[in-house]
């Protein structure tokens, strides 16, 4: 994964920016949301808008960096609260099933913001890529520990089951959430309890 470049030191304008940007790129899409609409939500100067982000797409960089980190901590306390290498695997799938039909749900952010960057090589779609190697990579390792004879593929399946899920959780509800489950343990079938 390319090196990514430090942070500007937090303010609270930067955290103000950031807050109102994850509200309203998830809530109306990043395409739609202007920097004037942002400076105006946030509170801030246009001047403070751009000596924390040089362009909108630093933003929306940063918005995405600031998801992925909790996903990925998500993922983590999911892991940590599980027993045994199958409980493991179980957690990170019960902990998704519970992602996708949550209060104000409207889909996978890093889904929503790949279908308005449709250019693979943009540094947007660059980071939802890595973003999702991560989380295959870390499904593979659960279900490796977990004694899956085929954790890749198990792993690929399974990310594509959640996708679907978040897309499902957003246009139907609750129903995605165990299409989900079933869908996790029946790849599962043949690892041990």
């Amino acid at each position: 994964m390319p090196a990514q470049p430090s942070p500007p030191p937090r303010s609270a304008a930067r955290d103000r920016l950031l807050a109102t940007a994850a509200d309203v790129f998830y809530a109306d899409g990043i395409h739609a949301v202007g920097v004037d609409r942002l400076i105006a939500a946030a509170g801030v100067t246009k001047a403070t808008f751009y000596r924390h982000f040089p362009s909108k797409e630093d933003l929306v960089l940063a918005y995405l960096r600031l998801r992925d980190a909790a996903v990925r901590a998500d993922v983590e306390r999911a892991v940590a609260t599980a027993r045994d290498p199958r409980g493991q695997v179980d957690a990170v799938m019960g902990w998704l099933a519970e992602e996708v039909c949550g209060p104000g749900f409207r889909g996978c952010p890093f889904i929503n913001a790949a279908a308005e960057y449709p250019d693979p090589e943009h540094p947007v779609r660059v980071l939802v890529a890595e973003h999702r190697i991560w989380f295959r990579d870390t499904l593979a390792a659960v279900l490796r520990a977990a004694g899956h004879p085929e954790p890749l593929a198990a792993a690929a399946s399974l990310l594509l089951a959640r996708d679907g899920a978040m897309v499902g959780g957003y246009l139907d509800g609750t129903d995605a959430r165990a299409t989900l489950l079933r869908t996790a343990d029946a790849l599962l079938a043949h690892v041990d309890r």
